[in-house]
């Protein structure tokens, strides 16, 4: 099995290739910086593992919530890829690659649960809960929220303990209060953990043709569902 993973959203740049059980990954801080790198790097993890375009059995991507122009250049280098190679496209969360990035670097951890977040700027988070035996899957519909408002959803919450946390969303004050084990604030999002998550999202049929690939905003959602509550009135 060959993916080809990309991430973009935030302000890493990276590139992972699992080939046959084995992974490789360029990653480096790229802040605004991604479009001149995504692809030299593309070149360099697929010519050191001596595999081509067309080897690959599909590329996996990113696809949000994260940077709005971090997304937009990893869905559309993806796609134009998957255009090119005639190759499926498997859309991974960036929370939960965060999360499963979290976990494979503190074993520690275990199963529990990991709240990954993102700062989403204008004082609000992308969020959500993510345990060991559904990586893919938040235990809630991931979230763009105020701090204030994910502080209340975990504080009323009932997730087993411990609860660990992860990403650069916790930096707000108001989640000092949460009860979680341990913060890694510094955590980022990894194209090596996308091309994992990836491998069951493959078996169980999820790719999506490129024509059908889409960023996850959330913020944009949230900004339509107002705008249809407003209309309603």
């Amino acid at each position: 099995m060959k993916i080809l993973a990309l991430d973009t959203t935030s302000g890493a740049c990276s590139v992972a290739l699992h080939c046959d059980g084995h992974t490789s990954e360029q990653f480096v801080r790229a802040e605004r910086d991604h479009t001149r790198r995504i692809l030299p790097m593309i070149d360099q993890v697929l010519g050191e593992a001596g595999v081509s375009l067309s080897q690959l059995d599909a590329l996996a991507v990113g696809r949000g919530p994260g940077s709005f122009t971090g997304l937009r250049i990893a869905i559309s280098c993806t796609q134009g890829l998957a255009f090119a190679a005639d190759k499926p496209v498997l859309p991974v969360s960036s929370l939960a690659a965060l999360a499963a990035g979290v976990r494979r670097e503190q074993p520690h951890w275990d199963a529990a649960p990991i709240v990954a977040a993102l700062d989403a700027r204008m004082q609000q988070v992308y969020w959500g809960v993510y345990t060991a035996d559904a990586p893919n899957a938040s235990l809630w519909p991931e979230a763009v929220q105020d701090p204030q408002q994910m502080a209340q959803r975990l504080a009323q919450s009932s997730l087993p303990t411990p609860v660990y946390g992860a990403g650069a969303g916790w930096h707000y004050p108001e989640l000092a209060q949460v009860p979680v084990a341990e913060v890694l604030v510094e955590a980022e999002i990894h194209a090596r953990d996308i091309a994992e998550l990836a491998l069951p999202l493959w078996q169980s049929g999820a790719a999506v043709a490129a024509e059908d690939l889409e960023p996850l905003y959330l913020r944009d959602e949230v900004a339509w569902q107002k705008r249809q509550k407003i209309r309603s009135k």
